[in-house]
């Protein structure tokens, strides 16, 4: 509870008065860090304008007067910090947000006082723009001194503002290699799903393609096609934190689902077969574009899992698109030229991206 101190009376009746200001001294501090500094000090206290009150007297009454540091709070403990703790702007910037750094006193027995500095603090990380919070710290610290001697308060004052650091360096040290929030860069990694666990689902393999023991699902075919297949694109996306960088792992699925795939007797004809095939081949292009759009580049650390699941949607609009496309533009096969500039479009892409040899 932070004390009211512009009206707290003294025993003889008389608002409490001004102490001359502390000085917050600089040190060089025993513990030091590469992993972030100190970006700035955000006063949030209930009264900024003064440190606490200081017993000066105890007789016949207690009495007491403000103090603060000297040059205002939050400016000697910006100062103590760049003075006495490391500061690499090229780490990691974090952001300390004073709640409570108050010293209060009372009287004690044979002309003493006793006196308690608390000190509360929010610590948030910069990145990209925005602050993520890391933890809120709370601590204190007792002391005694005789009422005519306050040098005690300002070693106490500095040490409870040291220990918040050295809980802040100690905090970070551990946790920079693994936590999210501390990241600072972002790496996509790639690997093509080709593990066939069931009968039914047949994964895109280039040295594998379609023939005509995957068309499993009959011969009925809707609108007198010759053969369909039924192509689908999933994906399985794991993200950890590695040494300060998150490893995405994108496993991307291009698939077919024999059960739905379906033939005419009389259809089985190499023509036929290839013009499915491209409809495989031009799933297997879609996830290869989905690759290109998850470069790390275009990433950020913040989003990244709302931009890959965006990109993923993207990814099942186009292959709708342009199986759409192919089927129309080839009357389902049935146009033989527009069939072959199909081929060789996609042939050309496929080894572009060396999906193809």
């Amino acid at each position: 509870m932070t004390i009211p101190l512009s009206l707290v009376m003294s025993g003889a009746g008389q608002p409490v008065s001004q102490q001359e200001p502390l000085v917050l001294k600089s040190e060089q501090l025993p513990f030091q860090t590469k992993e972030f500094y100190i970006a700035d000090v955000i006063d949030e206290r209930q009264n900024p304008k003064a440190i606490g009150l200081l017993v000066t007297s105890v007789t016949p009454a207690a009495v007491t007067k403000t103090v603060d540091l000297q040059g205002g709070s939050v400016t000697a403990i910006k100062k103590y910090i760049k003075e006495s703790f490391s500061h690499n702007p090229a780490a990691r910037p974090v952001i300390m947000r004073l709640k409570e750094y108050q010293v209060t006193e009372k009287a004690a027995a044979g002309g003493r006082v006793e006196g308690q500095i608390q000190i509360s603090a929010a610590f948030e990380v910069q990145r990209e723009g925005k602050k993520l919070h890391l933890f809120n710290y709370k601590s204190g610290a007792r002391y005694a001194r005789p009422v005519t001697n306050a040098t005690a308060v300002e070693p106490t004052l500095r040490k409870t503002l040291s220990e918040s650091l050295r809980y802040l360096t100690g905090w970070i040290d551990q946790e920079a290699a693994h936590n999210e929030k501390l990241a600072r860069k972002i790496q996509v990694h790639f690997e093509d799903y080709k593990q066939h666990q069931d009968d039914d689902t047949l994964f895109y393999d280039p040295d594998r393609p379609l023939n005509w023991s995957d068309f499993q699902g009959g011969s009925r075919i809707s609108q007198n096609y010759a053969a369909s297949i039924f192509p689908g694109l999933s994906n399985d996306i794991e993200s950890t934190v590695e040494n300060g960088v998150i490893q995405v792992r994108v496993f991307t699925k291009p698939y077919i689902l024999r059960s739905l795939s379906k033939v005419l007797p009389d259809a089985r004809t190499e023509y036929t077969l290839n013009h499915e095939q491209r409809h495989f081949d031009i799933l297997k292009l879609v996830s290869e574009h989905y690759k290109q759009r998850l470069r790390p580049e275009k990433l950020t650390l913040e989003d990244y899992e709302s931009i890959i699941k965006y990109q993923y949607l993207e990814a099942l609009w186009e292959m709708d698109r342009l199986q759409k496309q192919y089927d129309g533009e080839t009357n389902h096969g049935l146009n033989r030229m527009a069939q072959e500039k199909w081929n060789q479009k996609i042939d050309q892409e496929l080894r572009a991206l060396n999906v193809k040899r």
